[in-house]
């Protein structure tokens, strides 16, 4: 295998991405309808396994195309247990606090991503001064300078398996054990909760209805898909959630993957363009931040061409701000901020939109595919944001490629303003059957 300073890399990495993702979709679309057959909490164990094993398998990769197995194997256990992450939060959370504990995991998802980017740099380049690099870098020599991509999946691995013992002790989400029956389950862990929360907020309100929840003690993928595509109420719903994941991934997408490109396109040095990219992603790491407080107080499909507002704002700032780097820098963390503000709401939103018998199947549907929208849409704006700037670099070149961009955002949210009003309602009032 390679040095990660090897000139031959940036040729490696779109192959890469493209298996990575498409372990993603395969996880998202083969694994999730076993999360409603089997339960929420079998699987969540499942899939960490997989993640974990695909680390491991990275970490230890003789060639290169046993590192293109473990991507996909990764991207299999990452695509399916997001999904029934999502799934089971929204179905073990308060009814007016599951925006706010997806936003919470969405939280240390990003410090995690964050922090492994800054540790990735410390182990897998070399010393250069800063902006340039790290000067403390340790991936210049020693076994570091061969190994130290290894090291960064032999911890990914090891941190999955703390989070394997962690997942055995979770309980089954009561949701799923009441649709299958499993009423006496269901309860004790529910009387568990409710001690809890006791101790904390004094006596629990009322229910103020009881609603029939449909029992159907085992679920075939095929019944899942019946239940999703047969039915016009869920059908409307999973359409207007595809083609909202559809086009709102185009411009993730494109952002995550060619921002630094697009900016050295623009004529910015390329040392600047990272930074300003690096930056940028702050923005980013306080989407959870805000929803924590804020995404309770409106309703979910809002959320989506607000999100879309603040990315053309920031997206404008950086095409305008040309010559200051500090409006080049606050543009990329509003850019960062609105890209990616819609992403932890819109999970909650998808998993409030199905019946607890289908809900990961519909979740794992209309994000596996949208992703598939995603990256090739993401391929496709690359290749025409590439032809306007081979045609030369005017006044108004960047606002046109920024627009663009966002554009796919822009569509996504007016798709989104067709679903429904979810916020502050019980799951299975908005799914009863």
């Amino acid at each position: 295998m390679a040095s990660p300073s090897s000139p031959e890399i940036p040729k490696l990495l779109g192959p890469v991405v493209l298996w990575n993702l498409v372990g993603y979709v395969i996880g998202a679309i083969a694994l999730t309808p076993l999360a409603d057959r089997f339960g929420r909490k079998r699987m969540l164990v499942l899939t960490m396994a997989i993640t974990g094993l695909g680390s491991l398998y990275n970490a230890l990769s003789p060639n290169y195309v046993d590192y293109l197995i473990a991507r996909t194997i990764t991207g299999i256990g990452v695509g399916a247990d997001l999904a029934i992450v999502n799934t089971y939060i929204n179905e073990v959370a308060p009814i007016n606090g599951r925006a706010k504990f997806t936003a919470l995991v969405f939280l240390f998802a990003t410090l995690g991503a964050f922090l492994g980017l800054w540790i990735g740099l410390l182990l897998t380049t070399p010393p250069a001064p800063f902006p340039l690099g790290l000067p403390i870098a340790l991936g210049g020599s020693g076994v570091f300078a061969l190994s130290g991509w290894r090291i960064m999946y032999g911890v990914g691995s090891l941190l999955a398996l703390i989070g394997l013992a962690l997942r055995f002790e979770l309980p089954e989400s009561p949701r799923w054990l009441i649709s299958k029956g499993r009423v006496e389950e269901a309860l004790k862990i529910v009387e568990r909760m409710e001690e809890i929360a006791k101790r904390k907020i004094g006596e629990l309100p009322s229910i103020p209805q009881l609603i029939e929840v449909k029992v159907m003690t085992e679920v075939s993928y095929k019944e899942a898909l019946v239940t999703i595509f047969k039915d016009k109420v869920y059908l409307k719903r999973w359409l207007v959630l595809f083609f909202m994941w559809f086009f709102g991934y185009i411009t993730v997408y494109t952002n995550a993957a060619g921002l630094t490109t697009i900016l050295s396109s623009l004529g910015f040095p390329s040392p600047e363009a990272g930074m300003i990219a690096s930056l940028g992603v702050l923005g980013f790491i306080a989407v959870p931040v805000l929803l924590i407080f804020l995404g309770e107080k409106l309703e979910r499909k809002i959320w989506v061409p607000i999100s879309a507002i603040i990315s053309l704002i920031g997206g404008t700032m950086m095409a305008l701000g040309r010559g200051s780097l500090g409006l080049e820098v606050l543009g990329a963390i509003v850019l960062f901020l609105g890209i990616d503000l819609w992403v932890p709401i819109s999970y909650t939103w998808t998993t409030e939109n199905f019946p607890t018998r289908a809900r990961v199947t519909g979740f794992g549907l209309a994000d596996g595919l949208g992703h598939i929208g995603g990256g090739i849409g993401a391929f496709l704006l690359a290749i025409t944001i590439g032809n306007i700037l081979s045609s030369g670099v005017g006044n108004y070149t960047a606002l046109e490629v920024f627009t663009l961009m966002v554009s796919f955002q822009v569509i996504s949210a007016l798709v989104s303003l067709a679903g429904i009003k979810t916020s502050r309602k019980r799951l299975d009032e908005l799914s009863p059957y």
